[in-house]
């Protein structure tokens, strides 16, 4: 019960990763609050995950200060503080560079970088406020620091939310908040499946560069998350660790079984 009496905010709540981490927070004693945009698909994890007096649904849409700012209000109201801040929503498109549209690219970064970054300011202004601390955990990806022209926006988001982390833990560390980051490799959630893997070509390609030779899972990114967010890396700011099953390290490529 490494997070017991603590308050978490985890956007992108009601799927993937940030449904697991809802889970694994929940089992390590904190209360949840879980926001996302989908608001019939949010209120059934809710329900599925925890009761009311532990978990909170709040519809949200993160590329909206004012919604965000709500978002955080709602804990407070509902739990009396926040502790922990998960900047988890993301969505992402496939397409080719010069294909990409005005309209595409501020959709991305608005949700992506731009929420996040709105999810950093109205979390630490309430940690400040409470004069207790806190984490603000931002959800990267192994793309932040890799050229994938394939999901250029997507990609372009999470270099400069990495860049939201470090600059953000080195502006709150005197207030006793750490801001570290998550940088998942492919996780065989419903946004990657369908959308970064939609073949058995791509599905070969991706694990060819991944020497554990697999997908990882939600369960995984939330353990890291939940590691990040606890006591036992209260000496953990400004960095990104990486999940990836040593993807990023690896400078060729590796047999795949069939």
């Amino acid at each position: 019960m490494k997070l017991a009496n603590r308050v978490a905010v985890i956007t992108g709540g009601a799927r993937g990763i940030g449904r697991a981490c809802a889970e694994r927070f929940l089992a390590e004693g904190a209360k949840v609050v879980i926001a996302d945009v989908d608001a019939t698909r949010l209120h059934e994890t809710a329900s599925a995950i925890g009761t009311p007096d532990k978990v909170l649904a709040v519809v949200t849409d993160v590329s909206k200060k004012d919604q965000v700012d709500a978002l955080i209000v709602a804990a407070v109201q509902k739990f009396g503080r926040v502790d922990i801040m998960v900047n988890n929503a993301g969505i992402a498109m496939m397409q080719d560079f010069l294909d990409v549209t005005e309209e595409d690219y501020d959709k991305v970064l608005g949700v992506n970088l731009k929420g996040a970054f709105l999810g950093v300011q109205a979390a630490a202004r309430q940690m400040i406020a409470q004069g207790e601390g806190g984490v603000i955990i931002n959800m990267s990806s192994i793309n932040s620091g890799l050229a994938n022209p394939r999901v250029s926006t997507y990609a372009i988001s999470k270099g400069g939310m990495n860049q939201v982390t470090g600059t953000a833990a080195v502006a709150f560390a005197p207030y006793g908040i750490r801001v570290v980051g998550v940088g998942p490799g492919t996780i065989m959630t419903e946004m990657v499946d369908g959308s970064f893997i939609d073949s058995e070509a791509t599905r070969r390609a991706v694990l060819s560069r991944t020497p554990m030779g697999r997908c990882g899972t939600v369960e995984e990114i939330a353990a890291v998350t939940a590691f990040l967010a606890s006591d036992d890396a209260s000496y953990i700011t400004g960095e990104t660790i990486y999940p990836d099953g040593g993807r990023r390290v690896l400078n060729y490529i590796v047999p795949v079984k069939e």
